[in-house]
């Protein structure tokens, strides 16, 4: 049944949108699924349709990404859809696919976040509900329907059932898309992609806003959306980078840094001055900063940024960075005290070294 307003007229019909935009450099299972199985998701979009009463549904894609006309066709050879379906590219900025950031820019033309209620659950693109899920979760939903809920708990662990598409690159052999249960150990997954032809130092779980985890005991820990074990990994996005022990982790983060403060919306001042701060902090102790005060105060800065922003940006960029303290404290030890850390540039994964921000993509 469709709520009702407080006036006591009844809502327009929700609006249902698929979030196929793939705003994290590390991650291609997105791209991957709407290429190789169109109709999964378009039939996971119809079913989420038809269960909320949508009359709306929308596919959001990248500007100038190559699946909007495949995508597109993939639409027009269908019928009988419950609601009519339409593909919207948005600007390719990195929150620009955060769920707020979408039902605004699919309302007014402005693909930033939203800062404050109501969510776009209560009252999103055009002031319908709005429920926004992404692709995957989508397909999942086609098959499930298709085949049953124990067929998919079949799968997986009991609190993350089913599979997972998972991205995989940096110092792998076989880079690429790897579908997986969930549970499965993350050595297990570097196995499948071939392994590693250097030795790795750390994994980057999580995309650019996850954490990194030091190897080798990160081969151990299991993928899992719930992170309530030790030997859990939370997932967040579904990306696995391995950077090499020949890489500087330090100078890979302030990259990675950098490029997020580049991205940032510009609405809140954790964004506009927090990460822009951090970043710089992270990039004088790579370039060898011999001051501890220089790490004191990262540390007390990202204590005060987390949970401040308009949206969750500035909360990864904090995660990624008080992970990086941690997993490459020896290198920070050794740049605090002049001494090389042995690191080439060459070594460090293509995906992180040539990271280029979108300003002028704007945000409309």
């Amino acid at each position: 049944m469709i709520a009702v307003s407080n006036a006591g007229t009844a809502r327009r019909p929700p609006v249902v949108v698929a979030n196929g935009c793939e705003s994290d450099p590390t991650s291609g299972k997105d791209s991957h699924l709407l290429h190789s199985a169109p109709h999964l998701v378009l039939d996971g979009l119809a079913l989420a349709a038809h269960a909320v009463g949508a009359d709306q549904a929308i596919v959001c894609l990248h500007r100038g990404d190559p699946l909007v006309e495949y995508v597109a066709a993939a639409m027009a050879s269908r019928s009988d859809d419950p609601a009519e379906v339409r593909v919207v590219t948005v600007p390719a900025r990195y929150v620009a696919s955060e769920a707020s950031a979408l039902a605004n820019y699919l309302t007014t033309g402005d693909a930033r976040p939203t800062s404050s209620p109501p969510w776009p659950s209560e009252q999103g693109v055009q002031d319908r509900p709005t429920l926004v899920d992404n692709v995957e979760t989508l397909a999942h939903l086609a098959l499930i329907t298709r085949h049953g809920a124990d067929w998919f708990r079949s799968r997986g662990t009991e609190n993350s059932p089913g599979t997972t598409l998972v991205t995989v690159g940096g110092a792998v052999c076989g880079p690429g898309v790897y579908e997986v249960d969930l549970g499965m150990p993350i050595g297990q997954l570097l196995w499948l992609a071939g392994g590693t032809p250097i030795p790795a130092q750390a994994l980057l779980l999580g995309g650019l806003g996850g954490r990194w985890l030091s190897m080798p005991s990160a081969v151990d820990r299991v993928l899992a959306y719930e992170d309530g074990s030790p030997a859990g990994a939370g997932l967040g996005l579904a990306s696995l980078v391995a950077l090499p022990a020949t890489a500087c982790g330090l100078r890979v983060t302030a990259t990675i840094l950098r490029y997020l403060a580049a991205e940032s919306a510009g609405q809140c001042g954790p964004c506009m001055f927090g990460l822009p701060a951090i970043a710089e902090d992270v990039q004088a102790l790579a370039q060898g900063g011999m001051d501890p005060a220089l790490a004191d105060r990262l540390r007390r800065r990202l204590e005060v940024i987390p949970r401040r922003g308009a949206c969750s940006h500035p909360d990864g960029a904090v995660r990624l960075a008080a992970s990086a303290l941690e997993v490459f404290h020896r290198d920070l030890t050794n740049h605090l005290h002049g001494r090389p850390c042995g690191a080439l540039d060459s070594s460090t994964p293509p995906v992180l070294r040539e990271l280029n921000p979108h300003p002028a993509q704007g945000w409309r």
